[in-house]
């Protein structure tokens, strides 16, 4: 999933400062999970956004929507007749929420609630972890299960590097040394002979070297 953080409020406060009326918006998905812009974090920050306002003596209207997605036209045509009434649409979405707004209602301001942080997993409730950075060739068949991209620091294809030790990354004793989850992974499998391989050269053309990506499904087209 996408994982997000919240941004800090005296950040936000400074997009709609001078704004009188604001919708929050929040998103049903990725950001519910990972508890960064859900319905929850929707009423929780417009709450703040209010006693921020009434401290200031401003008569500021602030409105909570929250959305089952924000990046599928269908759900964002929710908000279709009132988007345009609002000085400004604080989103609680992953960036490509954000932006999907931004393009279908052009005519009103739309900012981040969030920072969007990576694609990762629930490790337990509080934590989440970086696993995939979607670089479009995925290597997961021949490396175990682990990708060397996202949870190698130095995304090495072929081994650890010399800083790694005791099984840890050289960066911190709290991260773990992605080609020694790798090769653990392939002894269990028992695949270590995997690890004598090659790896060739990655095509990065796929990743954001080539440019803002896209995916065409003709078959499902309507």
């Amino acid at each position: 999933m996408i994982v997000a953080d919240r941004k800090p409020i005296e950040e936000i406060i400074g997009y709609v400062e001078n704004c009188r009326k604001i919708l929050i918006l929040g998103c049903n998905e990725c950001v519910t999970v990972c508890e960064a812009g859900g319905k929850k974090e929707v009423g929780v920050l417009a709450s703040a956004l209010r006693m921020y306002f009434l401290n200031q003596g401003k008569d500021t209207k602030i409105d909570e929507i929250t959305l089952e997605r924000q990046c599928d036209h269908e759900y964002l045509e929710e908000i279709r007749d009132v988007a345009d009434t609002y000085d400004a649409i604080v989103s609680l979405a992953c960036g490509v929420g954000v932006q999907f707004m931004a393009e279908k209602y052009n005519s009103t301001a739309i900012y981040p609630g969030v920072n969007t942080c990576f694609l990762g997993a629930t490790e337990h409730r509080g934590l989440w972890t970086e696993r995939c950075q979607a670089c479009g060739n995925c290597l997961l068949a021949i490396t175990g299960g682990i990708c060397p991209v996202s949870r190698c620091a130095k995304r090495l294809l072929n081994g650890p590097c010399g800083g790694s030790g005791k099984g840890k990354c050289e960066i911190s004793t709290d991260i773990p040394c992605a080609w020694q989850l790798i090769i653990d992974r392939l002894k269990a499998l028992d695949r270590l002979d995997d690890y004598e391989k090659v790896c060739p050269i990655k095509d990065w053309s796929t990743d954001r070297a080539g440019g803002p990506r896209k995916v065409v499904r003709e078959d499902v087209q309507i």
